[in-house]
């Protein structure tokens, strides 16, 4: 960092003032939007005053699935990106009419599309992402001033846009992998050792669930019941374990572009009979991937002493059971409440953060986690009339 962006970062924290921020976060899964009202100060630090999970409309729910496939026509999909965005606005509204409006909502949107691959077209670059949910939308509905798009910059400074919560771990958390798992599985790692550095460690819940819809009718495995009734096939954990991607060095993101149905349905031709089984191993191959990835890519570069699990798989007590089962014994194994932070919303306080600095135009991104070529200020601003 240059003298003068140092300079110009500490007489800007000397002007901070605490602000009111409603984070906002659709993760792969698309279960529900977060919606997380927070107090963030001028250390950084966070309060969540209140979160709520609001539900996409069914009809709602099911476009942005075919989005994901591909499914959805030009026009379709630009009208989804305005529908989306008044759901987003609906849930900030919520929080609004109970608490009043707040300084700054910040607004992750969805995520339709990341292709974070270092891809030319005769010399020009392909890398790319695209979350939808309208922040103009968001901003006229609600009346208050709206940050959006935050991967984009970072790819724009080759980066991978992703993973961008690594600038709140890196404030929150010391000596400890950060590990999240929703759809997907990311780890922050934070250590005395080395500059932060964090990557995505493969699939979280993205093929439990599609297996627990396929299969027995229900979104997800509450508490993993239904994986603790069945049994382990080592067999074809071993096989899954064969992909690539869990072998690639970081900087790397993945999603549902790569764990696609199509993918989920080719590893099934050689899954076991019960389908008890087939859920009891998917939910393995989130923990035993997670520990492979620590093995290769964190230990030999990083001393911990805590992993720390948030998102819904801290929910999950079958694999919360199989990480301590595949985790070093002296690693203490936490999840997010042990610190004071919700399992549930981090992900929208860490965003509610992200916005506060790009209010106060503090460089936000972790080019040691996402592989951008310097420090950036991420997020575009929608002004409130």
């Amino acid at each position: 960092m240059s003298f003068d962006k140092f300079f110009f970062i500490i007489l800007t924290m000397e002007e901070l003032e605490q602000k009111r921020v409603i984070g906002l976060m659709s993760g792969t899964s698309c279960d529900s939007i977060d919606a997380g009202l927070c107090n963030v100060y001028p250390d950084l630090s966070v309060e969540l005053i209140k979160g709520i999970n609001y539900e996409y409309p069914a009809f709602v729910r099911e476009k942005i699935f075919k989005a994901f496939n591909n499914e959805l026509s030009i026009e379709e999909l630009c009208q989804l990106n305005f529908e989306v965005g008044e759901c987003f606005a609906n849930a900030s509204n919520l929080l609004i009419r109970e608490f009043g409006k707040p300084d700054i909502i910040s607004s992750h949107g969805q995520t339709i599309y990341h292709y974070p691959f270092d891809v030319k077209e005769d010399n020009l670059s392909l890398k790319s992402t695209f979350q939808i949910g309208e922040s103009s939308v968001i901003s006229a509905k609600t009346g208050c001033l709206t940050i959006s798009n935050f991967r984009e910059t970072d790819i724009a400074y080759g980066g991978q846009g992703a993973p961008l919560v690594c600038f709140a771990d890196k404030q929150w958390f010391k000596n400890s992998a950060i590990q999240n798992i929703g759809g997907i599985s990311n780890v922050t790692v934070v250590s005395d050792d080395c500059l932060p550095f964090g990557f995505d460690t493969g699939c979280g819940n993205i093929m439990i669930d599609y297996c627990m819809k396929k299969f027995f009718g229900e979104p997800y495995d509450k508490d993993g019941e239904i994986a603790q009734s069945g049994e382990i096939s080592e067999y074809w954990l071993n096989c899954l374990l064969e992909d690539e991607y869990y072998y690639n060095y970081p900087p790397k993101t993945t999603g549902r572009e790569y764990f696609s149905p199509k993918y989920i349905e080719n590893i099934l031709k050689i899954a076991p009979e019960k389908k008890e089984d087939i859920i009891a191993t998917l939910t393995a191959l989130t923990a035993k991937s997670i520990s492979q990835s620590y093995e290769r890519f964190v230990y030999p570069n990083a001393h911990i002493d805590t992993v720390i699990i948030g998102g819904g798989g801290a929910y999950n007590k079958f694999l919360m059971k199989l990480l301590r089962r595949y985790l070093p014994k002296h690693l203490e194994l936490k999840t997010h409440e042990d610190f004071g932070i919700s399992n549930n919303y981090k992900e929208a306080m860490a965003f509610a953060l992200l916005g506060y600095c790009t209010y106060y135009k503090i460089p936000n991104n972790v080019p040691s986690c996402t592989g951008a070529n310097k420090s950036v200020v991420l997020g575009k601003i929608t002004y409130a009339k």
